[in-house]
């Protein structure tokens, strides 16, 4: 676990974005995401209550790097409103666009899980809101509420592992492709 100088100096980013204070000011926004977001898809409308009671909500306008990839910070994302384009940096040191996220999908949930650096980049492509959820709140969580943290958890695990499946089917059709064209 960190320390609480340690944590700020690590989300120095997400520290000069502005905050519009605990995310239960978006709450009706995400209330209306609840059938549209893979990540609230099982949630209640309590759920929400609970979990935007340990987020905050902040606003950036387009052209912001909202993630960079490399820093290592402990939170993720929850994009409430606005488009963010996801970009990765390949072997020669190009920026490569690899998706486009909207409202009600999630953000840096690898990082926040495991402490590593970010895998890529994420700058906002319109002016975007979005709900935080830090390492440390997702430990009070677990603390307070152990069955609705797990809920979280396996929430995140799933999702994660669904990227997984994707991407490893993309790659093995990468590779298929590869071996046609060169034969």
């Amino acid at each position: 676990m960190f320390e609480k100088g340690e944590s700020a100096a690590r989300n120095e980013l997400l520290l000069s974005f502005k905050s519009l204070g605990n995310a239960n000011v978006m709450i009706q926004k995400i209330f209306n995401m609840i059938g549209q977001s893979k990540f609230f898809e099982d949630f209640t409308v309590n759920d929400v209550e609970k979990l935007t009671s340990f987020m905050h909500a902040y606003e950036v306008e387009a052209g912001t790097t909202i993630i960079r990839e490399g820093d290592i910070d402990d939170y993720m994302l929850f994009i409430i409103e606005g488009r963010v384009n996801i970009l990765k940096t390949d072997s020669n040191g190009e920026r490569r666009p690899m998706t486009i996220a909207g409202p009600g999908t999630t953000l840096g949930e690898m990082s926040m899980i495991d402490g590593e650096p970010r895998f890529a980049s994420c700058i906002a492509l319109d002016a975007t809101t979005f709900a935080v959820l830090s390492r440390e709140s997702m430990v009070e969580i677990i603390m307070e509420e152990p069955s609705f943290g797990s809920k979280i958890l396996i929430k995140l695990i799933t999702m994660l592992s669904q990227r997984l499946r994707s991407t490893s089917s993309e790659l093995v059709h990468y590779l298929e492709h590869s071996q046609t064209q060169a034969i």
